[in-house]
């Protein structure tokens, strides 16, 4: 009778074990959505680009991109936004890293930055702009008349979708300076180191409302640049680490939410924005879709 309870006794500890080591062993990751619910709050990477996502002169983090992702991020529970300031051409970098959970940056939908991190559903779309010295002296009306002209050069920011319009409608690599920010293409082009500057059309009209310079002015019937037989317009979303598929969709679940009752419209007004500028329904795989 000892040895049989005795037997049983060291079956039980035995069972205990192994239910123990394999509930650690299959013990699921905190996903992203989980953590930052927890928390209470997200990280957020943005690269100080008026008027998608930029820090006011008192530090308030805000802008187009982020207000809406504020918006939305109350409204699954998560009240509070830190962000990150880092150079554009770094964020999706800094997200893979881990530095962020998201980036709220305006960012652009591209294929090719696609295969490196996921989008949300596109909150707005742009087409690109162009500014140049007063009464245009080089008759620079797009792109195209750039890449005509090989004395011309043209500031476009390190890591922006514009780097890529240039060089696909044969703008050369000596005509093309890459600066660090979009405010810096402004001063470059100011300062005469460049012929134009190009950004998306919010970003350049704040820009130069700020500049307020009579020195140099918007093209006004510029020519929005033709890319594999396609005019580009531009659809911009928040982005997100390859595989938060929850969090995206969380996320694209409360974006359509604000895209029907017309919320997103009087969150991004302030900004610049019309309503030209809405998104309709396009998704992120149908604008990558187009581009492919």
């Amino acid at each position: 009778m000892k040895k049989r309870f005795l037997f049983i006794t060291t079956l039980l500890l035995v069972s205990t074990l192994v239910f123990v080591l394999n509930g650690c062993g299959q013990q699921e990751k905190e996903t992203t959505l989980e953590k930052i619910k927890r928390q209470g709050y997200v990280t957020v990477g943005f690269a100080n680009e008026s008027p998608y996502a930029y820090a006011t002169t008192d530090g308030k983090l805000t802008g187009e991109s982020v207000e809406v992702a504020r918006t939305i991020l109350k409204n699954m529970g998560i009240g509070e936004m830190d962000g990150v300031l880092a150079e554009f051409g770094a964020l999706i970098q800094g997200l893979q890293a881990g530095r962020f959970d998201m980036v709220t940056a305006g960012m652009a939908i591209l294929p090719k930055r696609a295969e490196q991190v996921d989008f949300a559903n596109p909150d707005y779309k742009v087409g690109v702009a162009l500014a140049v010295k007063a009464g245009n002296p080089k008759n620079l009306c797009g792109y195209e008349d750039i890449a005509a002209n090989s004395d011309a050069t043209i500031a476009a920011m390190a890591g922006g979708m514009e780097v890529d319009f240039l060089r696909s409608v044969g703008v050369s690599e000596e005509q093309i300076v890459i600066v660090p920010d979009q405010p810096s293409g402004v001063e470059a082009l100011q300062a005469g180191r460049v012929d134009a500057t190009t950004m998306t059309g919010p970003s350049l009209q704040t820009l130069l409302d700020n500049k307020n310079d009579p020195g140099i002015e918007r093209v006004a019937d510029f020519k929005q640049p033709i890319v594999d037989g396609k005019s580009v317009i531009s659809y911009g979303a928040a982005v997100f680490r390859k595989g938060d598929d929850e969090f995206r969709s969380a996320f694209n679940d409360e974006l359509e939410k604000l895209k029907a009752s017309g919320e997103l419209l009087e969150i991004i007004r302030p900004f610049g924005f019309t309503e030209e500028n809405l998104p309709g329904d396009m998704t992120a795989e149908d604008v990558i879709a187009d581009q492919l």
